[in-house]
């Protein structure tokens, strides 16, 4: 089984909930098994920031599914939370990044691997260094020296800001 990560992120109807409902449907998928999840975090919106706060959260997730076929079961997760793609970085009931495969460096048309924004984004970062900290993005470096070298961009746990 190959060791990925995924983003999980919302900000429209009840975003914990949303990102909660986003895990439960990852342990569902088939030919794999849920590993570790970080906590729920806070954040601001990037890129076009006239929206409500995004709940984040990280999840491990190891699976046979090839790259393709997990994307396309992501992509079903989010439809069935009412995901629809209007404006690039604009609100979302869920968003569901594969950031990590394995030691995979993946560069297709659909499909980026390591996620491309990975390294920018506190929002990523925090949550994966809380349940990841030695974890090597190919490419990239460890996920801790990425993240100390961003500031936190706000990124607070959710409970503590709600």
């Amino acid at each position: 089984m190959n060791r990925v990560w995924i983003g999980l992120g919302s900000n429209l109807d009840d975003p914990a909930g949303q990102v909660r409902a986003g895990l439960t449907a990852l342990a569902g998928l088939p030919d794999s098994r849920p590993g570790p999840v970080s906590d729920l975090f806070r954040s601001a919106p990037v890129g076009v920031t006239d929206q409500p706060d995004f709940c984040n959260a990280v999840a491990g997730l190891d699976t046979d599914l090839e790259p393709l076929a997990l994307l396309e079961a992501l992509q079903a997760i989010e439809q069935a939370a009412g995901r629809r793609r209007t404006r690039r970085w604009g609100p979302r009931t869920l968003d569901l990044d594969m950031l990590v495969y394995g030691d995979r460096r993946i560069d297709l048309p659909t499909l980026t691997v390591p996620h491309p924004r990975l390294a920018e984004r506190a929002f990523v970062l925090v949550p994966l260094v809380s349940v990841a900290p030695n974890l090597d993005i190919p490419g990239q470096g460890a996920a801790a020296t990425l993240a100390a070298g961003l500031d936190d961009q706000g990124v607070r746990p959710w409970a503590a800001a709600s």
